[in-house]
């Protein structure tokens, strides 16, 4: 068994030899090769060069167009929007000036309004002065003659009670001169 194990290997090695292997190596089918290896080039240059190529150029060249068209939409809405935020700025600006205007004018009229109004109560408050210090002028001269009869009265019992007779002239001069001073 050994020995045919050793032939079979021998004739393995043989037919191994003998076989041409791969055909792309071997010599005499180059020429085969090289020509239509050439044919196959120029058939793929063409297609590539008339057909693929012409289109992917047309796809880049539309898509450089799409991104230049896009980037000039981007910058004038860019412009835009700058605008916008003037106007929009500007607008605030206006408003708080309106609004400050306003305020001002309001508080304008209220403090019209309130001088006014502080003016008319100081001319009521005067009034009532006035006719509470005239009240007080007659209260008081209603008191000095109320005092002054009190007096005359109080010095006619007195001089009585001491016993002498006063008559009523020289007991209202005596009060009078006391009252003046």
């Amino acid at each position: 068994m050994a020995s045919e194990t050793k032939e079979a290997a021998s004739h393995a090695a043989d037919a191994a030899a003998s076989a041409p292997g791969m055909p792309q190596l071997d010599f005499s089918n180059w020429g085969n090769q090289i020509f239509w290896l050439v044919i196959t080039l120029v058939v793929i240059y063409f297609i590539l060069s008339r057909i693929a190529l012409p289109r992917i150029a047309s796809v880049l060249s539309e898509r450089q167009g799409t991104i230049t068209n896009d980037l000039a939409m981007a910058e004038e809405l860019k412009l835009k929007a700058q605008e916008a935020e003037a106007a929009y700025q500007q607008a605030l600006t206006d408003a708080r000036a309106e609004a400050n205007k306003i305020v001002a004018d309001a508080r304008a009229e209220i403090q019209a309004d309130l001088d006014v109004a502080t003016a008319k109560a100081e001319a009521e408050i005067s009034a009532k002065s006035a006719e509470s210090e005239k009240k007080i002028a007659e209260i008081r001269e209603g008191a000095m003659e109320a005092v002054t009869e009190v007096a005359k009265d109080a010095a006619k019992e007195i001089v009585s009670a001491l016993g002498q007779k006063a008559d009523a002239r020289s007991v209202t001069a005596a009060v009078n001169a006391r009252l003046k001073g």
